[in-house]
């Protein structure tokens, strides 16, 4: 095998390992921003506590709510909660890898209450977005 053929094979395994290894860093973060693409509106709060993060999204009289773990790929008890003042509450809750919802709800101009929670670490807002 001549010189050329070996830094051929080299470039081609260093290729392979590159891609490789962006992938498995990107694979996360795409993850999340699936997640995020459930939520239609615009981003109007972010909510971050110990263990995630809520992100609030508004579009017309709805809100929108997702609950992102900072550690994920790693199945935990999850759970995102919205309610518009005079309503019962919408709540997803289990055990994801990611994410919890999106929940959302026809709040109109009341106020909304959210909470997130992922394992111990938790978030609840208050009435806001009055």
């Amino acid at each position: 095998m001549d010189s050329g053929a070996i830094r051929r094979r080299l470039a081609l395994g260093l290729a392979v390992l590159t891609a490789s290894g962006l992938l498995a860093v990107a694979a996360p973060g795409e993850a999340q921003a699936a997640a995020l693409a459930h939520c239609p509106g615009r981003k109007v709060r972010t909510l971050p506590f110990s263990s995630g993060t809520v992100l609030v999204y508004k579009r017309g009289g709805y809100i929108c709510a997702v609950t992102l773990t900072k550690k994920p790929g790693v199945k935990r008890k999850m759970s995102v909660s919205v309610q518009a003042r005079g309503n019962r509450p919408v709540v997803d809750e289990g055990r994801y890898a990611y994410h919890a919802g999106p929940v959302m709800v026809h709040a109109g101009r009341r106020c909304v209450w959210l909470k997130g929670r992922v394992g111990r670490g938790s978030v609840s807002s208050g009435w806001i977005l009055c």
